[in-house]
């Protein structure tokens, strides 16, 4: 459960700090090691939306793709992102803004740099697309990325969710999807997520229904074991693919109750500010 929420958002400071004391209890409760879980793994594309095989065109890049960057390099100039990949400039026009509110939630940026950034580990390491998408998580690493928090402000114990857009030179945002496919089928049965002060054990990673966007879609569930044993804990990951750009959504709560998906209206505005400059 090192999910979206303990990085907070940069606004609602009175509120940011009764949730930073909830999440320093959670994170106590989950300090511990823990071991790998057995072979029991599940089929992660099962429950994403597969590669369009019907002969239709992938869903447009969108508007502003630029083609110069060098290769796994971010570019934060605005002008380039490599082939295929947005800009810095371009990605984060299509990300929610700070303070944007979406039904119940508002988003805002991360306080405290990017959420499931690479302190963040899993053992065995073919996990690691589960637990991050950050650099060196895979083979391929981000030409450009925006990152941004999703939660209801006045609340110190909900929902929260990690909204993060990464595009890709190349051929690199499929090949993202493949290697989160790959760990999604061989970590079915669990594995340990490392962190510089805890240690969580993942029990299990089911696939869950996908949203039907892009040109591809997963989407995964998460029980993860607290310390002593006692306690089990829900996050949800849902991943979508568009042309050389992915959208992740983590998310979880502070609490044992399981929220049963990531919220759909996040996905879905985030989607459609994301599709609507494919259009212009």
């Amino acid at each position: 459960m090192f999910g979206a929420g303990n990085q907070g958002r940069s606004g609602g400071r009175g509120a940011r700090l009764r949730r930073a004391a909830a999440l320093a209890f959670v994170g106590a409760v989950l300090t511990g090691a823990a071991a790998c879980g057995g072979d029991g793994a599940t089929g992660g594309d099962k429950g994403g939306k597969a590669a369009r095989t019907d002969g239709k065109a992938p869903a447009s890049t969108p508007a502003g793709a630029a083609t110069s960057a060098g290769p796994g390099e971010p570019d934060t100039s605005g002008t380039s992102g490599g082939s295929g990949a947005l800009s810095q400039r371009d990605l984060t026009a299509l990300a929610f803004t700070d303070g944007e509110k979406i039904g119940k939630y508002t988003a805002g940026e991360f306080s405290l740099g990017e959420p499931q950034g690479e302190d963040y580990t899993a053992d065995p390491a073919a996990c690691q697309p589960l637990v991050s998408l950050a650099k060196g998580a895979t083979a391929f690493d981000p030409a450009s990325e925006v990152h941004r928090n999703v939660d209801v402000a006045e609340e110190m114990v909900g929902t929260t969710v990690a909204v993060q857009l990464r595009s890709y030179n190349g051929g690199g945002a499929v090949g993202v999807m493949k290697a989160l496919g790959a760990a999604g089928k061989a970590c079915g049965g669990g594995f340990v997520e490392n962190r510089a002060v805890a240690k969580g054990q993942y029990l299990k990673v089911e696939p869950v229904k996908a949203p039907d966007h892009g040109d591809e879609a997963q989407a995964y569930r998460f029980t993860i074991l607290d310390v002593k044993g006692t306690l089990k804990l829900y996050e949800y990951l849902t991943v979508v693919r568009s042309g050389a750009t992915t959208l992740s959504f983590r998310a979880d709560i502070l609490d044992t109750k399981d929220i049963g998906k990531v919220p759909e209206e996040v996905i879905t505005a985030q989607w459609k500010k994301f599709e609507a400059a494919s259009t212009r």
